[in-house]
Order: structure tokens, then C-alpha cells, then sequence
């Protein structure tokens, strides 16, 4: 009589769920496929319509409605993981600018013009997560491209063409409002958006400009 040998536990454990993980690479691979699909159809759909449904957005990406909520749960969720990609975008945009080297405020300056093209693509971002997204949730995204402003005032301030008599973090805010504020004019047309640049530049170097001492 032969006997057919018996499987440990353990090896039967393993039978059971090797399948399953050949499988969860591939699993994985799709999910960031759709992922990825869906911030695509939704950056287009959003510019298109800041109001635009989830139900539209799963359609332009190709996807069930029961797909994109399983990955988006909330619109909210959906439109963080856009502003996130819309920054990391902005944040290679900018490094190609090379803010580290020639004179501070030369730099200074690429940043301001830079950054306002990026923005002005992504204005409609402001609008579709209006209400929806918290004002400090929203800058909090912009922590790593708001890190560039940082650097090039502190090379400025050492280097002597950046006032050093208001707090550095006060002086990044400055930055960051007055770009957004400028978007908000620009959309309201109370200011043509080809002198954008040059007004953002302007003031924000009169700002920045060190206070002549007696």
C-alpha cells in the first residue's frame, strides 16, 4: 500500500495563497492604471466644468462609477489627488528653472513669472475645489514647491537684496497670496492676464526690496 504524503499546515497555507499573490502584482498594476486614468479624464473634465459630476469624470477616464469611488470615495478625495499631481508638476516645472543658481533675485524673479504660468494653467483647480477643499488643506499641498520660495529668499537675504525685517515665514505667504489673489483678478477680469507677470514681479520685488537704514 502506498501512501500519499500529508502537507504540514504550513504548506498548505501556501498552496492556498500563492495564486492569489501571483496575482497582486497585476492587481496592483491595474489599480494604479485606473488611478492614474481617472486624475487624467478628471484634470480635463474639471478644466472644462468646475462642477463637472464624478459620474462624468468615471466616464471620460473609462472607468465604472463603482471603480472611480472605490479609489475616490468623495469628490474631495478625487480633487486632493488632483491639486497633488497639479503641484508635482508645478514643483518639476520649476526645478528645470535652476532657482538655486546666478543672483537671488534674478532668480527671484524667474520663480515669480514661472510660477504664475503654472498657475494660470491650473486656475481652474481654484474653482472646482472652492468649498470643498479647506484653504489650509490646499496650501498644505503646496509645501515642497513653497520650500523653492524659502530657498531663494533665504540665498537673497544673505546675498543683501532681500529685506531680513520681516519674519522669512511671512514673506513666503506674501508670495503665495499675491499669485493666488492675482488669479482671482485675472478671473474676474479686473486685471489683463498677459500683465500679470510683470505686476506680480514688480510688486512683490518692491516688497522684498531691504529697507534703506538711516
Amino acid at each position: 500500500m502506498t501512501y500519499a504524503p500529508t502537507m504540514s499546515r504550513s504548506q498548505n497555507q501556501v498552496r492556498r495563497t500563492t495564486g492569489p499573490e501571483r496575482g497582486e502584482p497585476r492587481r496592483r498594476a491595474d489599480a494604479e492604471r485606473s488611478i492614474a486614468a481617472i486624475i487624467a479624464a478628471a484634470i480635463d473634465c474639471f478644466r472644462q466644468d468646475p462642477n463637472v459630476s464624478l459620474t462624468a469624470v468615471a466616464k471620460a477616464a473609462g472607468v465604472s462609477r463603482v471603480t472611480l469611488y472605490a479609489h475616490f470615495p468623495s469628490r474631495e478625495a478625487l480633487l486632493d489627488a488632483v491639486l497633488e499631481d497639479s503641484v508635482q508638476q508645478a514643483d518639476t516645472a520649476l526645478e528645470a528653472q535652476r532657482l538655486d543658481e546666478g543672483p537671488a533675485d534674478e532668480a527671484f524673479s524667474r520663480l515669480v513669472r514661472s510660477g504664475w504660468h503654472i498657475l494660470e494653467r491650473h486656475a481652474f483647480l481654484l474653482l472646482a475645489s472652492e468649498g470643498v477643499i479647506a484653504p489650509a488643506r490646499r496650501r498644505s499641498h503646496h509645501e515642497k514647491v513653497l520650500a523653492r520660495v524659502e530657498r531663494v529668499l533665504v540665498r537673497g537675504q544673505e546675498e543683501g537684496v532681500f529685506r531680513t525685517d520681516l519674519p522669512l515665514t511671512w514673506l513666503v505667504t506674501t508670495f503665495y497670496s499675491l499669485l493666488h489673489a492675482a488669479a482671482a483678478e485675472a478671473d474676474a477680469r479686473h486685471l489683463k492676464t498677459k500683465s500679470v507677470p510683470d505686476i506680480l514681479d514688480r510688486t512683490l520685488s518692491s516688497i522684498l526690496r531691504p529697507v534703506p537704514t538711516s
